[in-house]
């Protein structure tokens, strides 16, 4: 089951929020929300909920201990066999191809099962690390209820494909909430936001792609110039409004039910660097990787050269959390190359410039550089990511356009120019522009503004319904995570 469902619209969610409302107790809130919770991660494979549920208990028992003991060497041990045990079962789903792809490469026979990998697993898993490791810290206390730790662990929000939660960020929520009419007016949109993002932009992105260069060896090694580069765009707008949309309906529900998740993208494609564009680009996974392996490590505590290092780790990291394939290793490498310079001495040379054309030459090469990452995202196979850029750059003797391409351009240049808007705060800046004058006694403002306020998510809500209706593709990207 997905958000941008029309069984979770209309049937699951509403149901859940009609139980929700029913109690008063936060006990038996959370109860409600824990059973929709496991059935809404059960929906696509039962068995995987007792993955879920075990990792949830190993967890639990192991910040109970660690809150018990007296010695920190031996906290520290408990904690480290809770990431042994946790990353030991991630890797086990998630890396045992890749392993048995590298024994056989060097001729080693190896005879592996094909594993499913379960769904959302790369996020839970760190959820719970971020537990342990706040309660060792001292950053959070230990829950002594396990069906709170397992609602925390299986909250249908964000379990699927985040954004991270940490626990000491809603441990608050988890016993004591209220839900107001202003709580649930901005969830509702929120909601409505992120569903029109997936339904009617980031879908149709997908559609056209499949159609421009479809990830098929042969097509894209004969694709023109101007259908490899349309085609990179478009999968530069679909991974954004894809997955900015499903963290936009996850802040939404939590919302609607008393949570406040923090934001995890901040338009990351207006950033002016690369370094930017990692704070503003899936922020929740940014912040695990700082705060449990970066600054672990040493920061920027030792030295430049110890610095360099410890951003290789963490980047190489971040490629093998995305999956078991060369592809996200030479993905994290790219960007840790990027950043490296901008730290030595690309932002160094953008001073040079006069500020409004510093701020344009690096506003390009950020997106020039993200834009070809997202090429070594795409494609696993590395053979298909090369073939790729050299057809860009006419390099396989293929023609620079044809009638199909320049076509399908011309019938899409609008939806195009909408998912560009739409991946820019230019609608943020509008909204808050006609706020600032609401609150300032302009009551044509203030009657457009509130009228807005309710038109917007009923239309939203309605466009998407329409879209989604027949429509066959509608998994999220990071799903597959």
């Amino acid at each position: 089951m997905v958000f941008s469902s029309l069984l979770f619209i209309y049937i699951f969610l509403p149901l859940n929020l009609l139980f929700y409302s029913v109690f008063s107790d936060i006990r038996k809130k959370n109860i409600c929300l824990l059973v929709f919770s496991l059935i809404f991660y059960a929906w696509a494979s039962p068995w995987y909920l007792l993955i879920l549920a075990a990792m949830a208990l190993v967890g639990y028992i192991c910040a109970r201990i660690i809150d018990g003991c007296r010695e920190k060497r031996m906290a520290a041990v408990v904690l480290a066999a809770d990431i042994a045990v946790s990353l030991g079962v991630l890797g086990y789903f998630k890396y045992l191809g890749l392993f048995g792809r590298m024994l056989a490469h060097f001729g080693v026979f190896t005879d592996f099962p094909e594993i499913v990998l379960p769904v959302g697993i790369s996020f839970y898993t760190f959820q719970m690390i971020s537990y342990t490791a706040d309660v060792y810290r001292g950053d959070a206390k230990a829950e002594k209820n396990y069906a709170n730790v397992l609602l925390y662990a299986a909250l249908f929000h964000q379990c699927i494909a985040g954004p991270i939660v940490r626990y000491k960020d809603i441990e608050q929520s988890l016993k004591n909430r209220k839900t107001s009419i202003s709580d649930m007016s901005v969830g509702i949109t929120r909601f409505c936001i992120g569903l029109a993002k997936k339904a009617l932009l980031a879908n149709a992105c997908a559609a056209v792609l499949e159609q421009v260069l479809p990830p098929d060896a042969g097509i894209i090694a004969n694709a023109s110039v101007l259908a490899a580069w349309m085609g990179g765009l478009l999968y530069m707008l679909q991974i954004y409004l894809d997955f900015s949309a499903y963290s936009d309906m996850a802040i939404g529900l939590g919302r609607m039910m008393g949570f406040c998740y923090k934001e995890n993208f901040r338009y990351p494609y207006a950033a002016l660097t690369v370094t930017d564009f990692w704070r503003r680009w899936h922020i929740s996974l940014g912040e695990f990787f700082r705060d449990y392996v970066y600054i672990p490590l040493g920061g920027n505590r030792k030295g430049i050269w110890r610095q360099l290092f410890n951003m290789l780790v963490v980047w190489m990291l971040t490629g093998l959390w995305h999956g078991a394939s060369a592809n996200f290793v030479m993905w994290g490498i790219y960007f840790f190359v990027l950043l490296a310079a901008e730290k030595l001495f690309l932002r160094r040379l953008w001073k040079w410039l006069p500020k409004h054309l510093s701020a344009a030459v690096s506003w390009a090469y950020t997106i020039t550089a993200v834009y070809f990452g997202w090429i070594l995202f795409r494609y696993e196979d590395m053979g298909m990511a090369c073939s790729a850029v050299k057809s860009m750059f006419g390099m396989q003797g293929n023609a620079f356009s044809n009638m199909e391409t320049v076509t399908l351009l011309l019938n899409n240049i609008t939806f195009i120019a909408v998912c560009i808007a739409a991946s820019a705060p230019l609608a943020k800046w509008a909204a808050a522009a006609l706020k600032r004058k609401a609150e300032e006694g302009q009551k044509i403002c203030l009657l457009l503004y509130n009228t807005l306020n309710i038109a917007i998510p009923a239309v939203l809500l309605l466009l998407s319904t329409a879209a989604l209706i027949g429509n066959s593709y509608n998994p999220f990207i990071y799903f597959r995570f």
